[in-house]
């Protein structure tokens, strides 16, 4: 899996392209703790339930219909101001299901693991994607501290940060420019 710490990037940079004029503390708290959301199946470990079980580590909680399941739940209980079904609620829902979802496709582009079950529950296949130069992160804080750590990140930033924050400047600077074009 990449770290937590990409993932909450991922979220943040997603955030800073966003024009969702919501209650700004919860936006900003979701955009950057979903990213990170499947992670917590490596709870699972603590109950003995196998990794390639169906909720085991990289199964159903990372899964594309539980990302977007999360984002009818955080819509429905946290941004009610909005009917469920206007077109800024189901935009909403987008945007979280889709952050919650980042996590198992980049989680499919490492190169270690049993894969992830982005098709679960109607399907436990376990999936990789063909392009996977993503130095998988250890599991625990120490481990985290060591050379395979320092892979980890480095291929982090080479392969995920590099590009998601050249995109995010890119895009706020076009934006920018679309509003404020120089007179000539």
């Amino acid at each position: 899996m990449p770290t937590i710490i990409t993932h909450s990037l991922i979220g943040f940079l997603s955030g800073k392209l966003s024009a969702f004029e919501v209650d700004k503390k919860r936006f900003w708290f979701f955009s950057i703790v979903l990213p990170m959301l499947p992670d917590a199946d490596v709870l699972t470990f603590y109950f003995n339930i196998h990794y390639s079980h169906f909720i085991g580590h990289r199964g159903f909680f990372h899964s594309i219909f539980f990302a977007y399941l999360i984002g009818i739940i955080i819509v429905t209980f946290f941004f009610r101001k909005n009917n469920l079904f206007s077109r800024k609620s189901l935009l909403l829902m987008a945007y979280f299901g889709t952050l919650t979802a980042s996590h198992g496709i980049f989680d499919a582009m490492t190169n270690g693991g049993m894969g992830i079950a982005l098709l679960a529950p109607f399907d436990n296949t376990r999936y990789f994607l063909p392009f996977r130069p993503i130095q998988v992160s250890p599991i625990g804080i120490t481990k985290f501290f060591s050379y395979w750590g320092y892979k980890t990140l480095f291929s982090e930033m080479l392969y995920i940060w590099t590009p998601a924050v050249l995109i995010t400047f890119l895009t706020l600077f076009i934006k920018k420019k679309r509003k404020n074009p120089k007179k000539i």
